[in-house]
């Protein structure tokens, strides 16, 4: 039930209605807008963090980006009430049509997407204009956590295990998953593998509360194939589940939401909003970061000075980005560019790859078609149940092992993604509209998660706002095509089910355009389809890789530290030296902890995080260099 606001109202982000089609169904999304804003717990006025309008000149620490793992950061490091915290986003605060999980995709495209597109691409995207590939990256307080599907994955033991293994201590499987318990209030402990999960934290991890029934069958599809459902951030990484999300009673839970709304009274945490760094300044004899230059939200140039250290969150396209713009990378490169060589890297902006997959169509015979009206709406509004309190059948995930991949390893190589009966802007107002012959649509859509092909990324000119030349290389290696193929043909198996017979699911055969020369279903087909209707996720990695001191292609070390210069880390997806297995949104949060540990250990000498247990709990023990620090610490605690 919707309860009263006792603060003013805040006008953050696009709204839907300007998000979807016109005619009467914009007028019903822009009234159903304005409900939604009278909903406290949505709007949340009085809880959204309280962002300056000018900075001071000195913090003890800058963290650049308010994404998933830079709101952890910044949420973090406040928690020393001695330590003056400024977290900078370019974007602004996340609009109140977000929180809804059936308009999931509405802001894709919007004014807080950044909008990235790759240069023309050899091997992928082939059909889209000048065969570029679309990157939707949030430019908004919370990040891409604020426009994602909210699924909760973190991907599986040997992911870490790999990391480790390359040389990067402390990175492996039973070393992350203490962090990634740190961070987790999980409300469905006991359907969960015990030991795996904890309550408390910050971040609610739960199952939407409403489920299509297509969902179970597609569970049900899964077994008959030999798939069981599983806790997938379990013991095990190979099966089928109807997903744990980052959703709380019914709404979406953005990063921000999760860890700056309860640090928003701290009065050492400043939050600027509007803020972009244009790049980091570093003193060329002592090899140290000292201070940020950014361009505020007057459209002026300020210099921001900190004591101690400077951290980049601001992901795998931005992060790259500004270490370039700031002297730091290829000397090559910044040459072309024209920007002056302050710390030769060449790994910056290399070793980036992303998750690759290709969409499935197939018709539904299902009649049960509901309307998008009031009555959905008030379900929602009142009771944050029904329809639009998930994301359809896009709850669903898989991981399977094709035939290039070993089950008894439990790292399987394709996840299933699926889409369908969503409540969003459906042409007609209708949760999964009629096509033209009176079916429905639903997708499959399988997805590489090892993916071979890596691509680079290069900063155009000297100018910080030109968006950077994004070179994905897509599919180049073969056998991320090979692997892509197969994962296509389990879909069509998973399709023929009994399970999903029962609702007449049948391939659009339609022939891809481009590819009409192959029998339709040969392998030579589909090699064909994926390179012309390529879908990249949204799970861009690597481009600051995390490695040993010595790796040429490395750029942080093991503590996230930018090799050579001292006082900056990195800390985002970009640091992952091999994307994890999954939606990459829960390992950011784990490594927005782990460096706000990092910090804290240089600092203090000291620690709260959790250290590497047995699977019986999370343990919280305080470590101290000496006495004193400890008995400063608790106290703060």
């Amino acid at each position: 039930m919707a309860i009263t606001c006792d603060c003013p109202m805040m006008q953050p982000g696009p709204t839907l209605a300007s998000t979807c089609g016109g005619g009467a169904f914009m007028l019903f999304m822009g009234l159903l807008e304005v409900f939604l804003r009278s909903q406290c717990d949505l709007e949340d006025p009085c809880g959204r963090a309280q962002y300056r309008r000018h900075m001071d000149s000195v913090y003890d620490f800058i963290v650049v980006g308010g994404g998933s793992a830079g709101s952890v950061v910044a949420a973090r490091l406040s928690e020393v009430p001695e330590w003056r915290v400024l977290l900078l986003e370019a974007g602004f605060d996340e609009p109140t049509g977000a929180q809804v999980p059936s308009m999931f995709l509405n802001f894709i495209g919007s004014s807080i997407d950044w909008g990235y597109q790759t240069e023309p691409e050899p091997a992928a995207c082939l059909g889209e204009t000048d065969r570029k590939c679309y990157w939707p990256r949030g430019k908004v307080l919370g990040g891409t956590s604020v426009m994602n599907g909210m699924m909760y994955m973190r991907g599986s033991r040997k992911d870490y295990d790999s990391w480790a293994a390359a040389g990067n201590e402390g990175w492996s499987y039973e070393e992350v998953l203490p962090y990634f318990l740190k961070s987790e209030d999980n409300k469905q402990m006991n359907d969960m593998d015990q030991g795996y999960h904890a309550t408390g934290g910050p971040l609610t991890v739960a199952q939407f509360p409403y489920h299509p029934p297509l969902s179970y069958s597609l569970v049900k599809a899964g077994e008959e194939l030999g798939y069981k459902q599983r806790d997938l951030n379990g013991i095990h990484h190979t099966g089928f589940s109807i997903a744990q999300t980052t959703n709380r009673n019914g709404s979406r839970l953005s990063v921000a939401r999760a860890f700056l709304r309860p640090a928003k009274n701290r009065p050492n945490l400043h939050v600027m909003l509007n803020a972009t760094v244009t790049r980091v300044l570093i003193n060329q004899t002592t090899r140290q970061a000292y201070a940020v230059e950014v361009r505020n939200s007057f459209g002026g140039t300020e210099v921001i000075f900190a004591n101690n250290e400077i951290v980049l969150s601001a992901g795998a396209v931005a992060s790259p980005q500004i270490l370039q713009m700031s002297g730091v990378g290829d000397p090559q490169v910044l040459s072309r560019a024209g920007v002056k060589l302050v710390h030769n890297l060449p790994g910056v902006g290399r070793n980036l790859h992303n998750h690759v997959a290709h969409f499935l169509n197939f018709q539904v015979n299902d009649n049960n078609t509901t309307p998008l009206n009031w009555a959905t709406a008030m379900e929602y509004l009142l009771f944050r149940d029904g329809l639009m309190s998930g994301t359809g059948i896009s709850e669903v995930t898989a991981f399977i092992n094709t035939k290039y991949s070993d089950p008894a390893e439990d790292n399987p190589d394709i996840q299933l993604f699926f889409g369908g009966f969503l409540a969003d802007c459906a042409k007609t107002g209708m949760v999964g509209e009629r096509l033209d012959n009176g079916s429905r649509s639903i997708q499959i859509i399988p997805t590489v998660l090892h993916p071979k092909s890596r691509g680079r990324l290069e900063i155009r000119s000297a100018d910080p706002f030109e968006y950077p030349k994004i070179y994905a290389n897509y599919l180049t290696h073969p056998d991320d095509v090979k692997t892509l193929v197969e994962g296509i043909k389990f879909a069509l198996k998973l399709s023929e089910t009994k399970a999903l017979k029962r609702y007449g699911v049948k391939l659009d055969k339609t022939p891809v355009k481009g590819c009409e020369k192959f029998k339709f279903g040969c392998d030579a087909y589909w090699e064909c389809a994926v390179r012309m209707q390529t879908a990249p996720e949204n799970h861009q990695a690597g481009s600051c890789k995390m490695g040993p001191r010595g790796d040429p292609s490395a750029v942080v070390d093991n503590l996230l530290q930018v090799q050579g210069i001292d006082r900056l880390r990195v800390a985002d997806a970009s640091i992952m030296p091999a994307v994890t297995s999954g939606n990459t949104n829960a390992p950011a949060i784990m490594i927005g902890e782990r460096v706000s540990d990092f910090i804290k250990q240089r600092w203090l000498g000291i620690t709260n995080a959790p250290y590497p247990v047995p699977h019986g709990g999370l343990s919280n023990v305080l470590q101290a260099s000496d006495s004193q620090p400890q008995l400063a610490w608790q106290r703060w605690v």
